[in-house]
């Protein structure tokens, strides 16, 4: 679902390196796990399945969750989005808000008598920027993204009487104080009401869980276990600000993580994953698989 030029259709090696796209995000970890599966399957005595969808990128409605409707359903996810080998637990959930501003339309000349609605969506920017400051480097905090300030209003001499302003948030996990998704979700759009109090009125357009596994899950501590061996070294567990399709599972109480092997410049022109990488991803998701 990610654009590219046609060369970029075209892989090739360099430096150890395989350059294309989707090499790291993640068609590298898909091929891995495809193998992977080939190999395990047969071996456990457990239910293992291999979830293959096309749509993560613009949300996963019609893969993962569609199945999930459908009843599927798991005791541990991994998904095989980049991490360099980190395992990815937590990340963001994602909110698309649009705030509405009503005033009074007048005579630009006589600006007293209308109400701004452009001035109204100020005070609201303000509150927000107070709260919700933009980061001055990456922090493990909600952000809010100003997307867009629009109004109707097409001329200069007129008081403009309506104005929408469009807001990305990402929420961090923390945000739900420990609720469910349904508890959580009707929290944080009490506290988005009261941030806009009557200076506006909230509509959201998107509401997405966050991700969250305890770093404490057994499974996910025998990923880890199993990682160090084959990397030799310790494996950190790692936050995200980008969601993912475990979000999902997430959201009817399943658990999961993100797991990945190495590379770089995902969605870019020169998007490449570490063949030693992929090799070394194999050994890990085999070794955890068959050591349940």
């Amino acid at each position: 679902m990610v654009s590219g030029r046609e060369e970029q259709y075209r892989p090739y090696e360099k430096d150890g390196k395989l350059f294309g796209r989707g090499a790291i995000d993640m068609k590298g970890a898909a091929a891995v796990e495809i193998l992977v599966f080939k190999e395990v399957a047969k071996r456990v005595s457990y239910p293992l399945a291999l979830q293959l969808v096309t749509d993560e990128e613009i949300g996963g409605f019609s893969g993962t969750k569609y199945q999930i409707e459908k009843g599927v359903r798991a005791d541990f996810v991994i998904a095989g989005e980049p991490t360099d080998f980190g395992v990815n637990n937590k990340a963001k959930g994602i909110i698309w808000l649009k705030i509405k501003t009503k005033g009074k339309a007048a005579h630009g000349a006589y600006p007293w008598k209308g109400k701004n609605a452009l001035w109204l969506a100020k005070k609201i920017l303000d509150k927000i920027e107070k709260q919700y400051p933009v980061p001055k480097k990456e922090v493990w905090q909600t952000t809010f993204n100003l997307a867009k300030i629009e109004t109707s209003n097409q001329t200069f001499n007129k008081v403009p009487d309506e104005a929408t302003i469009s807001f990305d948030i990402r929420y961090i996990p923390e945000e739900f104080a420990g609720k469910d998704f349904e508890k959580g979700k009707e929290l944080l759009t009490k506290k988005l009401k009261k941030l806009v109090s009557k200076l506006g009125e909230i509509e959201i357009i998107l509401f997405e869980p966050p991700q969250f596994t305890d770093e404490k899950n057994f499974y996910l501590l025998k990923l880890k276990e199993e990682a160090k061996k084959v990397l030799k070294k310790n494996i950190k567990t790692i936050v995200k600000h980008g969601g993912s399709d475990i979000r999902h599972f997430n959201q009817i109480g399943c658990q999961g993580v993100t797991f990945g092997p190495i590379g770089g410049d995902l969605h870019g022109d020169n998007e490449w994953v570490d063949i030693k990488s992929l090799e070394d991803y194999y050994l890990v998701l085999f070794n955890f698989l068959r050591n349940l």
